[in-house]
Protein backbone atom coordinates (compact mmCIF):
# COMPACT_ATOMS: atom_id res chain seq x y z
CA UNK A 1 0.00 0.00 0.00
CA UNK A 2 1.36 3.56 -0.58
CA UNK A 3 0.33 6.29 1.86
CA UNK A 4 -2.41 7.79 -1.03
CA UNK A 5 -4.33 4.33 0.26
CA UNK A 6 -3.03 4.31 3.55
CA UNK A 7 -4.93 7.77 4.23
CA UNK A 8 -3.39 9.94 7.48
CA UNK A 9 -3.56 8.83 11.35
CA UNK A 10 -3.16 11.62 13.81
CA UNK A 11 -3.66 11.01 17.76
CA UNK A 12 -3.70 13.33 20.73
CA UNK A 13 -4.69 13.51 24.25
CA UNK A 14 -7.46 16.09 25.53
CA UNK A 15 -6.80 16.87 29.17
CA UNK A 16 -10.04 17.93 31.03
CA UNK A 17 -9.41 19.21 34.74
CA UNK A 18 -13.48 18.53 36.01
CA UNK A 19 -14.92 20.32 38.55
CA UNK A 20 -16.80 17.63 39.84
CA UNK A 21 -20.10 16.11 38.86
CA UNK A 22 -21.15 17.57 35.53
CA UNK A 23 -20.72 18.10 31.88
CA UNK A 24 -18.17 19.45 30.45
CA UNK A 25 -18.06 20.00 26.55
CA UNK A 26 -15.25 18.79 24.93
CA UNK A 27 -16.82 19.68 20.79
CA UNK A 28 -14.61 22.93 20.00
CA UNK A 29 -11.54 21.12 20.86
CA UNK A 30 -11.98 17.73 19.03
CA UNK A 31 -12.72 20.28 16.02
CA UNK A 32 -9.49 21.98 16.42
CA UNK A 33 -7.25 18.62 16.47
CA UNK A 34 -9.53 17.37 13.38
CA UNK A 35 -8.94 20.85 11.71
CA UNK A 36 -5.06 21.03 12.38
CA UNK A 37 -5.05 17.24 11.13
CA UNK A 38 -5.68 18.29 7.32
CA UNK A 39 -8.19 15.31 7.08
CA UNK A 40 -11.05 16.34 5.28
CA UNK A 41 -12.95 12.69 4.94
CA UNK A 42 -12.76 10.35 7.49
CA UNK A 43 -13.35 8.95 11.47
CA UNK A 44 -12.71 10.83 14.71
CA UNK A 45 -12.59 8.31 17.34
CA UNK A 46 -12.77 9.54 20.96
CA UNK A 47 -11.76 6.95 24.08
CA UNK A 48 -11.64 7.77 27.72
CA UNK A 49 -9.54 6.41 30.01
CA UNK A 50 -11.24 6.14 32.96
CA UNK A 51 -13.80 3.76 34.45
CA UNK A 52 -15.93 6.64 36.71
CA UNK A 53 -16.93 9.24 33.92
CA UNK A 54 -17.91 8.83 30.65
CA UNK A 55 -18.28 10.44 26.97
CA UNK A 56 -21.09 11.05 24.97
CA UNK A 57 -22.66 13.02 21.70
CA UNK A 58 -25.87 15.27 23.09
CA UNK A 59 -27.82 18.27 22.70
CA UNK A 60 -25.43 21.65 23.37
CA UNK A 61 -27.83 24.14 23.14
CA UNK A 62 -30.30 24.00 26.18
CA UNK A 63 -28.87 23.03 29.58
CA UNK A 64 -31.75 22.13 31.12
CA UNK A 65 -30.82 18.67 29.08
CA UNK A 66 -27.44 18.28 30.85
CA UNK A 67 -29.36 19.00 34.01
CA UNK A 68 -31.83 16.64 33.30
CA UNK A 69 -29.99 13.64 32.36
CA UNK A 70 -27.82 14.71 35.91
CA UNK A 71 -31.19 13.94 37.27
CA UNK A 72 -31.91 10.79 35.42
CA UNK A 73 -28.33 9.12 36.41
CA UNK A 74 -28.63 10.48 40.19
CA UNK A 75 -31.97 7.99 39.98
CA UNK A 76 -30.51 4.99 38.02
CA UNK A 77 -27.23 4.88 40.35
CA UNK A 78 -28.09 6.99 43.27
CA UNK A 79 -25.00 7.90 45.55
CA UNK A 80 -24.53 5.46 48.89
CA UNK A 81 -27.21 2.85 47.57
CA UNK A 82 -27.01 -0.05 49.84
CA UNK A 83 -27.02 -2.38 46.64
CA UNK A 84 -22.86 -1.67 46.55
CA UNK A 85 -20.22 -2.90 48.66
CA UNK A 86 -17.73 -1.10 46.41
CA UNK A 87 -17.00 2.24 48.10
CA UNK A 88 -13.07 2.31 48.19
CA UNK A 89 -13.04 6.07 47.23
CA UNK A 90 -16.59 6.83 48.54
CA UNK A 91 -20.26 6.58 48.00
CA UNK A 92 -19.71 8.01 44.69
CA UNK A 93 -17.71 5.54 43.46
CA UNK A 94 -19.66 2.56 42.60
CA UNK A 95 -22.43 4.69 41.60
CA UNK A 96 -19.88 6.40 39.19
CA UNK A 97 -18.52 2.94 37.39
CA UNK A 98 -22.13 2.14 36.81
CA UNK A 99 -23.23 5.52 35.11
CA UNK A 100 -19.99 4.55 32.95
CA UNK A 101 -21.49 1.20 31.76
CA UNK A 102 -24.83 2.96 30.69
CA UNK A 103 -23.43 6.33 29.26
CA UNK A 104 -20.23 4.85 27.48
CA UNK A 105 -16.38 5.35 27.37
CA UNK A 106 -15.85 5.69 23.44
CA UNK A 107 -17.46 7.73 20.25
CA UNK A 108 -17.03 7.90 16.93
CA UNK A 109 -18.13 10.88 14.87
CA UNK A 110 -17.59 11.07 11.18
CA UNK A 111 -15.38 13.83 9.36
CA UNK A 112 -16.84 15.42 6.67
CA UNK A 113 -15.58 18.06 4.85
CA UNK A 114 -13.03 19.08 7.45
CA UNK A 115 -15.42 19.08 10.47
CA UNK A 116 -17.24 16.91 12.75
CA UNK A 117 -20.14 15.48 10.92
CA UNK A 118 -22.52 16.60 13.86
CA UNK A 119 -25.83 17.67 14.01
CA UNK A 120 -26.88 21.06 14.44
CA UNK A 121 -27.67 20.62 17.97
CA UNK A 122 -25.40 18.01 18.85
CA UNK A 123 -21.80 18.95 21.29
CA UNK A 124 -19.43 16.51 22.20
CA UNK A 125 -19.33 15.72 26.16
CA UNK A 126 -17.13 14.47 28.68
CA UNK A 127 -19.82 13.46 31.94
CA UNK A 128 -17.87 13.57 35.38
CA UNK A 129 -19.77 11.22 37.41
CA UNK A 130 -17.53 11.65 40.48
CA UNK A 131 -18.27 14.14 43.30
CA UNK A 132 -15.21 16.02 43.79
CA UNK A 133 -13.09 17.60 40.80
CA UNK A 134 -10.68 14.82 38.78
CA UNK A 135 -8.19 14.70 35.77
CA UNK A 136 -9.14 13.21 32.76
CA UNK A 137 -7.52 12.30 29.55
CA UNK A 138 -9.23 11.70 26.01
CA UNK A 139 -7.23 9.75 23.51
CA UNK A 140 -8.48 11.19 20.02
CA UNK A 141 -7.35 9.54 17.06
CA UNK A 142 -8.46 10.54 13.46
CA UNK A 143 -8.18 8.85 10.21
CA UNK A 144 -8.98 9.58 6.69
CA UNK A 145 -7.70 11.81 3.65
CA UNK A 146 -7.08 14.92 3.42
Amino acid sequence: MNASTQGRWAQHSVVTATRGRGFHELTAQVQDLVRESGIVTGLCHLFLRHTSASLCITENADPEVLRDLERFAQRLAPDGDPLFRHDAEGEDDMPAHVRNLFAGYQLSVPVRAGRLALGTWQGVFLWEHRACGQRREVVVTLHGEG
